[in-house]
């Protein structure tokens, strides 16, 4: 497959498949890479697109990023964004994990003909909070720290202030979402909630969890995929 290597204003990114008008931007999840796009890559070039994917700041080439935090990240979404939107005329979205959370927040105004969801944040009030309970941390001593250290995750009270201020009012994009349900980061009740207030396509794996890494999940995602594309 053709894989081209280059930078969008200094953001790592691969731009994969043979010269088309359909474009898939791919945001990846925590602890990924603009790589991991190679098997969605693949299923989107058999359709005739083509695929753009990035470094997240603090992943793949960018590891050693100075601003790993989300204000960066969705930055970053809409420097791609707009590079993406000056050069193809048919663009979809695909997302995973916080890289959802990341575009719900960024693209809400940007005309995207299609979007797929994989193991999607939705809510990430929902899911701050829940760390904060298996981690004993409380809303004051956050205020007061301003930065707390976790096993899973760096907590910072700028970003959650802006977490309370800012949930997802807006999504007009026809959207498809697999979500397992063993996900112990989003509750099944959240995504029903949000797929009936936006009127997403949910597909729940009931034996799978977050990453769909388990037994089979690999054919479970290629099937969604190509069900969504």
């Amino acid at each position: 497959m053709r894989k081209e290597r280059f930078t969008v204003e200094g953001i790592p990114a691969l731009l994969w498949g043979e010269p088309s008008r359909h474009l898939y931007v791919y945001v990846h999840g925590k602890m990924s890479s603009k790589e991991t796009a190679e098997g969605f890559a693949r299923l989107a070039g058999e359709r005739g697109m083509q695929t753009l994917s990035f470094d997240l700041p603090g992943h793949g080439e960018r590891t050693d990023n100075a601003n790993p935090d989300f204000f960066h990240g969705m930055r970053d979404l809409n420097t791609v964004a707009d590079y993406a939107f000056g050069r193809w005329e048919h663009l979809s979205l695909y997302a995973c994990s916080l890289g959802a959370y990341f575009s719900l927040q960024a693209f809400s105004e940007r005309p995207f003909e299609r979007a797929l969801f994989q193991s999607p944040i939705v809510d990430m009030e929902f899911l701050v909070k829940r760390m904060m309970e298996w981690f004993g941390v409380t809303e004051e001593e956050l205020k007061a720290k301003g930065i707390i250290d976790t096993p899973l995750e760096t907590m910072r009270w700028e970003e959650y202030r802006y977490i309370l201020t800012h949930p997802t009012e807006r999504w007009t994009i026809p959207t498809a979402i697999l979500f397992g349900g063993r996900d112990n980061l989003q509750s099944r009740e959240v995504m029903d909630g949000f797929s009936r207030r936006f009127g997403a396509r949910l597909t729940v794996s009931p034996c799978s969890e977050h990453p769909f890494m388990g037994e089979g999940d690999g054919q479970i995602v290629e099937k969604w995929l190509k069900e969504s594309m």
